[in-house]
């Protein structure tokens, strides 16, 4: 059958069309297919890898995140070059941008002779008006440069502070640089000399923020030292400096290398300081140190270029002429040597004469002992009242116009001496001063010896004891127990320390008071204190007093664990004893449940009492040289409290004699010591009395003031000063020598 033209010619039309179909879908794949290949080569080469590329017929769809509006706009470039341009459909984005970090706020303020330079980058809200005000009227006269820049972000959190804190630390230092920023103030400076770079020291840590880091690099030069002076004695107590200067580090090594030679123990101090004599001072002390360990006992003293050695009565002649013959022959240049060997004693009836001075805990100055006349003794209460205070100075002190040559100097040296002492006493013989006492200055014993040596020369006999007390030096501004008790519990009161419910686990809400405890009490380590803890009434009595221990030692562990010393810590329990407020209430029993410290008995500082006996005041009697009696220092002997005051005595009328026995002096009238503290008054040398044996108990020690010489009796007493016995010789009176009354005041 022949198929109609009709049908063949339709069956051709849709075999073509079918054809055409298939030719152009395979050519649309082939052309997407190019396309996407060629523009994801194109893009991975420019390092476009970020992109998404994708074919829609003739399209390409570009899609994906661009890191920067600059990356983004190349992928479009690279993808134009490589298919037409109106081919490309851009669904590219751009990542979004982060917030700019705020710049890190600094400010450096140098400050010299010339004026005061300020440059850094503060906050826009800082009061630069304020800022430069108070620095020009800072700088007076001098020029006030502001290179600061500002930029418009949020003040950082301490900010401020550092700022206050800077510029107030500006004030005190004319030589410094300050750098600040919002969590660190660094401080660089000069300052005149050592104390004042302690003291400046000490008192920015003192007041620097809480939470701001403090970097302090603050130099001093090294003291002048005026004489010169290093001393060195052995004897009973072993090998010891009384005084040690050093021209420079390496000397000052050498010389402690040879004082433990020579059998000094323990970590013995040295200034560094200005005023050597001689370049060689180093090698000539080495020498004295090794003849005094030849010699074994004795004593040698440097004052600039004079040396004197003193050796003790038990070491043999041929000994000394060795030693001192090598020494005198091996020194260097300059130097010049003084020998002496001490004669043996002979034994005499009677005492050597004596003065001594004592300075009590208030501040008062007790003067017994000889003195050649009435010029004299006012000469010598003058310069007491002078050093001591007007209305300090308790004088008990006779006449003996048969006193070696140079007594007054020796006196007044020793007073000056004495002044150095926080407490102490002085005894003053015809070839010894011997000073024993308690200092607030750490070269303390550096600065009596000092002091003796220039005034007495420096082949004087010197007996040295001075301790130093952390915290009666000023520099330091140490608290005192009462006052770090005060403020351990004002830290407390406003923040408390809270523990989980029924248990000794410190919450951790009480982090911030416990660093607060911490930051004080590593000022109060010196101090016994009890940390009382204390609970509500609820639940059984036993229980909640053993909660209470618990707690408080548990507060002990968290201060130990801020590296707190602790020893000075005792833990108590109290349980429910002591309410502080209703425990029918819940705010009384939250106020019950609580930490609290207390100061507990601090030892006594006992102070060698002045001798009583033969020192009879306004007596003008020669001293007979035949009679003496024993006065022994003994420590820590409490004297009976009748003693404590100076002894009563009734009121001079017309028909009482207001002399007391065949004085060629007439006395004068009676005043007791002045009422701020007890004072050891005067005892009768005639009668079997035990105050001539005994101390008396000493009072809390601050720090003296000559214009305020009775400071409160509250104030902490450093450790016991124990004094070791010691015999002292004195005269006896006659039968007839009138019994010792106190002298007035002399006033202003």
């Amino acid at each position: 059958m022949q198929l109609g033209p009709k049908i063949v010619t339709g069956t051709a039309f849709a075999l073509a069309l079918v054809l055409s179909a298939v030719i152009a879908g395979g050519a649309a794949t082939l052309i997407e297919q190019a396309s996407r290949k060629a523009v994801r080569i194109g893009l991975e080469a420019a390092g476009q890898s970020w992109v998404t590329v994708d074919a829609d017929g003739v399209q390409v769809i570009l899609s994906g995140e661009a890191p920067t509006e600059a990356r983004r706009f190349r992928a479009l470039t690279v993808a134009g070059t490589l298919v037409e341009a109106s081919r490309i459909v851009d669904m590219t984005e751009v990542k979004t941008a982060e917030a700019l970090a705020p710049p890190e706020f600094s400010l450096e303020i140098l400050r010299n002779d010339d004026g005061i330079s300020l440059i850094g980058l503060v906050p826009k809200e800082t009061d630069r008006d304020a800022l430069l005000g108070d620095l020009k009227r800072l700088a007076r006269d001098a020029a006030v440069t502001d290179m600061l820049e500002s930029a418009d972000y949020p003040v950082p959190e301490g900010w401020d502070s550092a700022l206050t804190f800077g510029t107030a630390v500006l004030k005190s230092l004319p030589r410094s640089k300050i750098s600040i920023s919002a969590t660190r103030v660094a401080v660089t400076a000069i300052t005149d000399s050592a104390a004042e770079k302690a003291r400046i020291e000490a008192d920015l840590k003192r007041r620097k923020p809480a939470r701001l880091d403090l970097a302090l690099d603050i130099s001093a030069p090294r003291p002048v030292i005026t004489p010169f002076t290093l001393r060195f004695l052995i004897d009973a107590r072993g090998a010891r400096f009384d005084a040690c200067s050093a021209d420079t580090n390496r000397a000052r090594t050498r010389i402690l290398a040879a004082a433990r030679v020579a059998g000094i123990t323990g970590t013995p101090n040295c200034t560094v300081g200005m005023g050597v004599p001689s370049p060689a001072w180093a090698d000539a002390v080495v020498m004295g140190l090794d003849a005094m360990k030849q010699l074994g006992a004795g004593s040698i003293t440097f004052s600039d270029a004079d040396i004197s050695l003193i050796a003790a009565e038990t070491v043999p002649q041929d000994v000394y002429d060795r030693v001192v013959g090598e020494l005198e022959s091996n020194l260097p240049e300059v130097f010049s040597l003084k020998a002496v060997l001490t004669p043996k004693p002979v034994s005499a009836a009677s005492g050597p004469p004596e003065f001594s001075a004592t300075l009590t805990p208030h501040g008062q100055i007790q003067l017994r002992g000889r003195l050649s006349d009435d010029r004299q003794r006012e000469a010598v209460e003058s310069f007491a009242r002078a050093r001591f205070g007007d209305k300090s100075v308790y004088g008990a002190t006779r006449l003996d116009p048969g006193l070696p040559a140079g007594w007054p100097v020796r006196v007044l040296a020793a007073l000056e001496a004495l002044d150095q002492m926080a407490q102490g006493r002085v005894v003053v013989q015809p070839d010894l001063v011997r000073l024993e006492g308690v200092s607030g200055d750490p070269q303390g014993s550096d600065t009596v010896a000092r002091i003796l040596t220039a005034r007495l020369g420096e082949g004087a006999r010197l007996d040295l004891s001075v301790r130093y007390d952390r915290r009666l030096d000023p520099v330091l501004g140490l608290p005192t127990g009462p006052e770090c008790v005060a403020d351990l519990n004002a830290a407390l009161a406003v923040a408390k320390i809270t523990f989980e419910p029924g248990s000794a686990v410190i919450t951790a809400e009480a982090a911030g008071a416990l660093d607060g405890l911490a930051d004080i009490m590593k000022k109060c380590t010196d101090y016994p204190m009890q940390v009382g803890g204390h609970t509500d009434s609820q639940g059984r009595e036993e229980m909640n007093l053993v909660l209470s221990q618990d707690r408080a030692q548990a507060v002990i562990a968290a201060l130990e664990a801020r590296r707190v010393l602790t020893g000075n810590l005792t833990a108590q329990g109290f349980g429910e004893t002591t309410p502080i407020d209703d425990n029918g209430t819940e705010a009384g029993r939250e106020a019950n449940r609580r930490i609290e410290f207390a100061l507990l008995g601090e030892p006594e500082a006992p102070v060698t009492p002045p001798s009583a006996g033969p020192d009879t005041p306004n007596s003008t009697e020669p001293v007979p040289p035949a009679q003496a009696e024993e006065s022994v220092v003994a420590p820590e002997q409490p004297a009976p409290p009748d003693l404590l005051r100076p002894p009563a005595r009734p009121a001079t009328t017309p028909e009482t004699p207001a002399t007391a026995g065949p004085s060629a002096e007439t006395p004068r009238p009676e005043a007791a010591p002045p009422p701020e503290a007890p004072t050891t008054g005067p005892v009768d040398a005639t009668q079997d009395a035990p105050a001539a044996t005994e101390t008396a108990p000493a009072e809390a020690l601050p720090a003296r003031d000559p214009a305020n010489p009775a400071p409160a009796p509250e104030l902490a007493a450093p450790p016991p000063v124990l004094v070791p016995a010691r015999t002292v010789e004195v005269a006896k009176p006659g039968p007839d020598t009138p019994r010792p009354t106190p002298r007035p005041t002399p006033q202003n």
